[in-house]
């Protein structure tokens, strides 16, 4: 779901406070034209001694319409979006590690993204295995990554509300040449707030980051809210406890680009009984070897191995 949450994702919660953590979806406001439940809500603490991803037959992810466009991302681009002048401030090193992470994303050494490659859309409703149907998510071949933007020009807002959130993906759409929907049918923008900033209530809301989408004039777009997680402290936001300060973030971001990719306009496209792709498998963390380094990766769930799991 797209709300990093602190209880179960597909759920909408009553916000919480930084000391109710569960696993999933958060109920807060959502910009104009979206739907009022944000999603993909990962807990705002894994916790390092949660029990391990049990697989259930619930967690199986359908299709939540026929449409043939906005239920997947076929052929996913990252954009990242650092809001504000706030970002000369970066102690964790948060730029340089998201960049670096979608740069190593792709290719044979990525075997978490193939985990995605299974889910598709143009398929009927209620579809649980695509087969040779539909238009797929394709494994990138090259970074997913399309785009960075420092919009450092002014300081975003101490606590910027939902809707401005979303305005700020619009306002990188048209930065990026993104003005038609043609393009916004792939693209997601991650919204990266600094330290010390509140975007959506953060931490006090009891999420680590949320996704949805918003309308403008360049067409309907995708976009995640993600906060500066290090601000949680060491070990916030994963379930692994090996005293980094990035885990927390990486685990966070791969949740919400995963869960983008497979419902990119929430919720039509795939779900299931505890919600989307990251949210049954939020207590499964893994650190993984990619090109570009080492990063935290959540587990996924996947219909074709009828559990949560890390590599596809």
């Amino acid at each position: 779901m797209p709300i990093r949450p602190l209880a179960s994702a597909s759920r909408a919660l009553a916000v919480l406070g930084t000391a109710a953590l569960a696993v999933a979806g958060f109920a807060g406001s959502s910009p104009a034209s979206a739907s009022p439940t944000h999603f993909g809500v990962k807990p705002l603490h894994g916790g390092t001694h949660a029990a391990p991803a049990a697989k259930t037959s619930s967690s199986t992810l359908s299709v939540g319409s026929s449409a043939s466009q906005g239920v997947v991302s076929p052929t996913p681009k990252v954009y990242l979006v650092f809001w504000g002048s706030q970002w000369k401030n970066d102690p964790a090193g948060v730029a340089p590690d998201m960049q670096n992470l979608f740069k190593g994303l792709y290719g044979s050494q990525d075997t978490w993204g193939t985990i995605l490659d299974q889910y598709c859309e143009g398929v009927a409703k209620g579809t649980v295995t695509c087969g040779s149907s539909g238009t797929h998510v394709q494994h990138p071949a090259s970074s997913p990554l399309a785009g960075v933007w420092f919009d450092n020009a002014a300081a975003a807002p101490s606590s910027a509300t939902a809707s401005q959130i979303g305005a700020e993906a619009a306002k990188a759409a048209g930065h990026f040449g993104n003005t038609t929907q043609a393009p916004n049918l792939n693209a997601q923008y991650v919204v990266l707030s600094a330290t010390g900033t509140h975007p959506d209530g953060f931490p006090n809301s009891g999420f680590c980051a949320w996704h949805d989408k918003t309308s403008s004039s360049y067409g309907t777009l995708a976009y995640t809210n993600l906060p500066y997680v290090p601000d949680t402290g060491i070990d916030g936001c994963t379930t692994l406890s090996d005293g980094r300060a990035l885990s927390g973030i990486e685990s966070t971001e791969t949740h919400e680009y995963a869960e983008t990719v497979t419902d990119f306009w929430p919720s039509i496209g795939w779900n299931g009984g505890n919600g989307e792709i990251g949210d049954a498998c939020e207590n499964m963390d893994s650190f993984v070897k990619l090109s570009t380094g080492s990063f935290d990766l959540q587990g996924l769930w996947s219909n074709s191995a009828n559990s949560c799991v890390t590599k596809g």
